[in-house]
């Protein structure tokens, strides 16, 4: 492999990494416009794993503004992320998947004030993504949420 070629590789690992870290930040903060443009055109999420639902990016992330409006904070961080590149069908080099845990931290509230005690959640993702000519967008990104520690007094989901 040349040097040109391994320096191709490290930009569209550092790219790749840049665009994970825009989602978690995007869903973190709420900003569901930034969220819908990580996306390429048909792009997809699906949280059906966390009590959520699957559809193209505008639809996911009404779903998400609608289920963390009562949240005053939260995080999302994503972590431990293996990318492989050119693993999609039909892939043309412009390709790739990266895998990542991910943990959640919410403090949920009541009319603006924290009110309830910490949820926590984390998961695996799953991200398909593909060069555009607007660099790296997600093709998919499927949650599989792992576990999830309810509110103190609540009975823990499994």
């Amino acid at each position: 492999m040349t040097q040109r070629a391994e320096l191709a590789i490290v930009m569209d690992r550092l790219a790749v990494d840049d665009l994970v870290t825009e989602y978690a930040v995007a869903v973190g903060d709420g900003d569901w416009t930034a969220y819908e443009g990580l996306f390429t055109a048909d792009g997809r999420a699906d949280y059906r794993s966390a009590g959520g639902i699957e559809g193209d990016a505008g639809q996911v992330a009404g779903w998400l503004a609608g289920n963390t409006a009562l949240s005053a904070v939260r995080q999302h961080l994503i972590l431990n992320r293996r990318v492989r590149f050119g693993l999609l069908d039909h892939d043309t080099g412009d390709t790739a998947r990266v895998r990542a845990d991910y943990l959640t931290p919410t403090r949920w509230t009541d009319a603006g004030v924290p009110a309830a005690p910490d949820l926590v959640s984390g998961g695996r993702y799953d991200f398909a993504l593909l060069r555009t000519p607007d660099g790296w967008r997600l093709r998919e990104a499927v949650v599989h949420e792992k576990w999830r520690r309810p509110p103190t007094g609540e009975a823990p989901a499994s």
